[in-house]
C-alpha cells in the first residue's frame, strides 16, 4: 500500500501569545518570591505574641538611635507613661505658644515613633500644646505586654491612651500608618477625638501598590543589609539620601531590631469615615508611592468634599518636606472647628 508522505509543520503562534507567556511567567515568580518570603518568614518567627527586641543588643542599638534623633525636638515639658490593656503608651508633651484649647496628638508612621515629628514641632507649637505617642507594638519607648489581635484592640489600646491625657478630646494627626490607626479609632472609639488630620495615610484611600510591596520584602528580613533597608525608605521619600540622616537611622534601627506582631491593615471605607461625625481633614503627597495618587486622590475628595489638600510635587515624606504648610493647614481646619 502506498502511503501518504507528510511534511511536519511548525505550529503558528497566535499574536500576543508571547506577551502572556511572559506575564505569566512573572506572576508565577511574584507568587514564588511571595511563598518564599512567608516561608521565611515562618521559618524565623519566634513563639512571642507580642511585639519585641530580638535580642538586647538590638534595643541598644535602636535606642542609641532613638536619643540622636530626639535631640533634634525641643525638650518636653513632661513624659507621660499610660498602662492600657495592651501595654504602656509613652507620650511627651511639648508646650505651645498658641491659644489651641485642646492640644494635638501626634501619631508617627511604622518604625519612625516621636522623632520623626522633630521638624514638624516648631510651627505646630505655634497652635498650641502638642503631645506625640510611640505607637504599641512599633519600635519606640511604648511596650507591648498583651496581643493585640484585631482593629478593635488597635482602637482600644489607643482610646485607652487618650483616655489617660488630661484634656477629654484631643485633635489626632496621623501620618503614613498613624493615619490608618487614626481612622480606625475614629470608626470605633471616637470618645476623645475632637478632629482628625490624616497625613498621607495608608490603606485609607487606596491599596500599596504592587511595587511598593515587592520593594519592602527584601527590607522587611532583619538579617538583609541595611542598605537594603535604606533604598526602600530613600524610595518612600522620592529618592531623597537618607545615610546618616538621625530619623531615618533610627527607623532602619526599628526595623531591623524589632519584631512586629500586629495585625495588617484593611482597607478602610472612606465613606464610613465621614459618617463618624469626627472633622476630617486630609494631606495627600501627589507623589506618594504608598497608593496610587491618581485614584486615591479622587476617592478622597469624593468622601470628603472641601476637605482634602493636595500636595502635588510630596512624596510620602509629607510632614518633613512641607512642614509649615502642614500647620498652617491644620491651624486653618482647626479654626473651623471653633
Amino acid at each position: 500500500m502506498d502511503q501518504e508522505s507528510t511534511t511536519p509543520t511548525t505550529p503558528t503562534r497566535a499574536p500576543g501569545a508571547g506577551r502572556r507567556r511572559s506575564r505569566r511567567l512573572l506572576l508565577g515568580l511574584v507568587a514564588v518570591l511571595l511563598g518564599g518570603v512567608l516561608a521565611l518568614t515562618l521559618a524565623l518567627r519566634t513563639p512571642s505574641p507580642v511585639g519585641h527586641w530580638r535580642s538586647a543588643a538590638a534595643h541598644d542599638a535602636f535606642l542609641q538611635t532613638y536619643r540622636a534623633a530626639f535631640a533634634d525636638l525641643p525638650a518636653p515639658a513632661e513624659t507621660l507613661d499610660v498602662r492600657t490593656d495592651y501595654g504602656v503608651v509613652r507620650l511627651y508633651r511639648f508646650e505651645g505658644s498658641g491659644d489651641e484649647p485642646l492640644p494635638l496628638v501626634l501619631l508617627p508612621g511604622t518604625a519612625s515613633a516621636s522623632p520623626v515629628w522633630a521638624d514638624n514641632l516648631p510651627s505646630l507649637l505655634r497652635i498650641g500644646d502638642v503631645w506625640t505617642l510611640d505607637l504599641l507594638g512599633e519600635p519606640g519607648m511604648s511596650v507591648q505586654s498583651r496581643p493585640i489581635t484585631d482593629h478593635a484592640d488597635q482602637a482600644r489600646w489607643l482610646d485607652q491612651a487618650l483616655a489617660g491625657l488630661p484634656e477629654p478630646e484631643v485633635h489626632l494627626v496621623g501620618l503614613s500608618i498613624g493615619g490608618w490607626t487614626a481612622a480606625n479609632l475614629a470608626l470605633r472609639e471616637p470618645t476623645h477625638l475632637a478632629s482628625l488630620t490624616l497625613v498621607d495615610p495608608v490603606q485609607v484611600f487606596g491599596d500599596i501598590p504592587l511595587e511598593t510591596v515587592l520593594r519592602s520584602l527584601p527590607s522587611s528580613v532583619s538579617w538583609t543589609p541595611k542598605a537594603w533597608r535604606d533604598s526602600f525608605n530613600s524610595y518612600t521619600a522620592g529618592g531623597a539620601p537618607v545615610e546618616d540622616v538621625p530619623v531615618a537611622d533610627m527607623i532602619e534601627s526599628g526595623m531591623a531590631g524589632y519584631a512586629l506582631r500586629l495585625p495588617q491593615p484593611s482597607r478602610i471605607d472612606p465613606t464610613a469615615l465621614a459618617d463618624t461625625g469626627v472633622p476630617v481633614l486630609t494631606l495627600l503627597a501627589g507623589r506618594s508611592v504608598m497608593h496610587d495618587p491618581a485614584t486615591a486622590i479622587p476617592a478622597a475628595e469624593q468622601a470628603l468634599p472641601g476637605r482634602v489638600r493636595v500636595y502635588p510635587d510630596a512624596t510620602h515624606a509629607l510632614n518633613g518636606e512641607y512642614p509649615d504648610e502642614l500647620a498652617a493647614d491644620v491651624a486653618a481646619f482647626l479654626a473651623q472647628q471653633r
